[in-house]
């Protein structure tokens, strides 16, 4: 496999501290991904802005912080590419051009347009930047022509947009200019929330990788078990339990099978669950916060390991576009 096709292209909006959903169901597959794969990870801040535009001066905040996030996580800038997708210029270029051909129909039946305005009912998502958000990530990805990009099955409606995209702009042009990205679907290991609903920081249900055990330890205690479950004398089920799933993560597997077993004979209490569980997020989590502790000392390091990404990632785009103009006609 030659190194184009064996990159891998991914970004995250800059909108926040990460939680342990996405530790478990993104940051774990880059890591292994970054041992074996060409890969291109981006901080997508004008993504954030298609809904944050009213107050943007929030999103360099988070730029910082997103990129400790991953480092603090496992992400290695030697390993892979760490850049902030406003500092490639390129990519608006190239999401001016794929504008042009793209036909409104497209960006309209994405099936996540309507979905996302009616969550965000609180904004105003009436906007071009909003309806366009699928051609800049077709954008982002094309960019650097990658084998494929690893996505949630949810995303999979805007990657096949993104291979429309490019089969229309290869169809005009009579070239096969840009590879199709092949879908690379993430292996699920989603989180419940404190509630039993999907972790977000919006529900205000989430755990932060940034957070202490002292902060950590009574949102575990208050966590929903196994609804079924009111007395400790009552046999429960992991399978429907919000603790296990956490536990599939991070307590081993001898230690598991005991929690199962004590949870269907009763002999474990849910208090027992939560305890042990908070013994397997302390070794998970010590690590990370040595890093996250590490990098604070040295803020400036933050926006040095962008910088070096973000020349990395220039060098592609520009190689990128001055192919496309040539293609075009355009190179004046």
């Amino acid at each position: 496999m030659n190194k184009t096709n064996n990159r891998i292209v991914s970004g995250m909006r800059p909108t926040g501290p990460l939680h342990f959903g996405h530790y478990f169901g993104v940051l774990v597959n880059w890591m292994k991904l970054q041992e074996s794969h060409d890969c291109y990870f981006f901080v997508a801040d004008w993504h954030a802005m298609t809904s944050e535009y009213a107050d943007p001066k929030r999103i360099k905040q988070f730029v910082p912080q997103l990129v400790l996030d991953w480092v603090a996580a496992g992400l290695d800038p030697e390993k892979c590419v760490i850049y902030q997708q406003s500092a490639v210029k390129e990519i608006a270029e190239l999401h001016l051009i794929l504008s042009m051909i793209t036909p409104l129909g497209w960006l309209e039946r994405c099936p996540t347009y309507k979905e996302v305005k009616q969550q965000l009912v609180q904004k105003d998502l009436n906007t071009y930047g909003f309806l366009g958000y699928p051609v800049l990530m077709s954008s982002d990805i094309l960019m650097f022509k990658p084998g494929a990009v690893p996505v949630g099955q949810d995303q999979l409606p805007h990657l096949e947009l993104c291979r429309e995209i490019a089969r229309r702009f290869n169809h005009l042009n009579d070239t096969p200019f840009f590879p199709e990205p092949q879908d690379m679907l993430t292996p699920d290991a989603k989180l419940p929330g404190l509630d039993g609903r999907k972790m977000s920081k919006s529900y205000g249900n989430a755990i932060g990788l940034g957070e202490s055990m002292e902060e950590i330890q009574p949102k575990v205690m208050k966590m929903l078990t196994d609804a079924s479950r009111m007395r400790k004398s009552d046999p429960g089920d992991p399978e429907v339990c919000n603790l296990f799933p956490y536990h599939k993560t991070m307590t081993s597997e001898e230690d598991q099978a005991m929690i199962q077993a004590g949870c269907r004979d009763a002999s474990w209490g849910c208090v027992d669950c939560k305890k042990k569980l908070l013994e397997s997020m302390q070794t998970f989590i010590t690590p990370l916060q040595e890093r996250r502790a590490a990098l604070l000392k040295n803020p400036d390091e933050l926006w040095a390991i962008l910088e070096r990404g973000n020349v990395t990632a220039r060098a592609a785009a520009q190689a990128t576009m001055e192919e496309l103009r040539n293609t075009l006609n355009f190179n004046f």
